[in-house]
């Protein structure tokens, strides 16, 4: 039995137009003696409508409340693909998270997946050519219904395709990951393959082509992903663990760009490790993400400097008053600032990337408000109102454009 996982984004799913475009496709793959497990997201932006109509009765809604709500955009659009597929005389069954066993863990809104009923999944195989799977969801072992964060049927794809141990094929509106996101820059490289590891830090920087939790799953139960377009027949991508050997490594692979950043510097805290450990401990502890840390030590006192989203600034700021009266320090935000990132393996065996990125922005005249690096990145936080030029100019800079 010949199993393929694909996955469809909602701009596929938009309309009934485009989910009979979907059938289409997945017929093709059948009567090509494939069978499938398809995971759909939620039509179009329905989850935004859906959070704005939980905000319009509640300022603060009740994650766990939020979750049922969601759950029901994938279902929506679940249902809508397996009747398609009734119709085209093919073998198709839609199964929300519960139906399939898809264990999660109880954070609502940000669960993660714990395990996948493989024996439930081959025992639909056998009476059906397709298994048509809500994304973004699944559920605890008390019963209770959770989503696994934004971009998250990614996620439940890769979950999958690891689980039955095959490909997993990822369509959106994009043929492909390029160099940087075409609403950016004009004619940027589309990758025929790109490494898990360039990969997965292009989508935890702000690249939207893949999750990166999808990303990690892939690489870590060597899952091979495609990205390709659900509109077109152009060639796509392959998300894979090392390029082949006859293909040369670039440099800079891509460059990814995330707006709307706040820059939070605390000040006058005692040079004690203990301290800044405990601090970030707290925000952990309230789930709260931040980015770009930078320490500085001047003289017998500690400045700390991080990025959030402006949607996390009331849980910093409640935190921080708690915490920093213990220590005498003081806090304050800045913003607005976009994060830069420049990534590519091929930066472990060559030199100069960081001084022509600094040599770029030292041109338009900006000194960067953190610089942090990795082996294979390098992210800069600078004025929202100039990351758009800069990011033109970076990826000129490494021939990430079409000559």
């Amino acid at each position: 039995m010949k199993v393929i996982v694909q996955k469809y984004g909602g701009s596929s799913v938009a309309d009934p137009e485009r989910i009979k475009n979907v059938a289409n496709r997945i017929a093709r793959k059948v009567r090509d003696g494939f069978k499938l497990v398809v995971v759909v997201s939620a039509m179009g932006k329905t989850t935004d409508q859906l959070i704005a109509l939980a905000k319009s009765v509640s300022d603060r809604p009740d994650e766990r409340e939020l979750d049922m709500l969601l759950t029901t955009g994938e279902q929506v659009s679940c249902a809508l693909v397996a009747m398609a597929l009734k119709d085209l005389g093919i073998r198709a069954i839609s199964l929300n998270a519960f139906q399939a066993k898809i264990l999660t863990t109880r954070h609502h809104t940000n669960a993660r997946i714990l395990d996948i009923s493989l024996s439930h999944l081959k025992e639909y195989l056998k009476d059906h050519d397709v298994l048509v799977i809500t994304g973004f969801q699944g559920v605890t072992e008390d019963g209770h219904y959770t989503t696994l964060g934004r971009g998250g049927s990614d996620t439940s794809a890769v979950a999958l395709a690891a689980k039955l141990k095959c490909d997993c094929e990822i369509y959106s509106d994009v043929p492909g990951v390029y160099s940087c996101d075409p609403k950016l820059v004009n004619r940027p490289k589309k990758w025929p393959y790109i490494t898990y590891d360039d990969m997965l830090e292009l989508a935890a920087t702000g690249a939207k082509v893949l999750h990166s939790r999808a990303v990690e799953i892939a690489k870590k139960y060597g899952v091979k992903i495609y990205c390709g377009s659900s509109f077109t027949e152009e060639e796509g991508t392959w998300v894979v663990d090392r390029l082949p050997e006859w293909l040369e490594e670039p440099v800079v692979t891509g460059v990814s760009l995330e707006r709307n950043q706040v820059k939070v510097t605390i000040t006058d805290l005692t040079n004690d490790a203990a301290i800044v450990s405990d601090i970030f401990k707290r925000v952990a502890d309230r789930g709260i993400n931040v980015d770009m840390i930078s320490l500085v030590k001047n003289g017998e006192r500690t400045h700390v400097s991080f990025t959030v989203v402006p949607d996390k600034l009331d849980g910093i700021k409640e935190l921080l008053d708690d915490t920093l009266s213990d220590y005498g320090a003081k806090y304050h935000f800045f913003g607005s600032f976009a994060k830069i990132t420049v990534v590519g393996t091929g930066m472990r065996s060559s030199y100069g990337v960081a001084s022509k990125l600094l040599e770029i922005l030292s041109g338009e005249g900006i000194e960067p408000e953190i610089v942090t690096t990795s082996e294979i990145k390098i992210s800069v936080l600078v004025p929202e109102e100039h990351a758009q030029k800069l990011v033109e100019k970076i990826c000129y800079a490494f021939s990430l454009v079409e000559e």
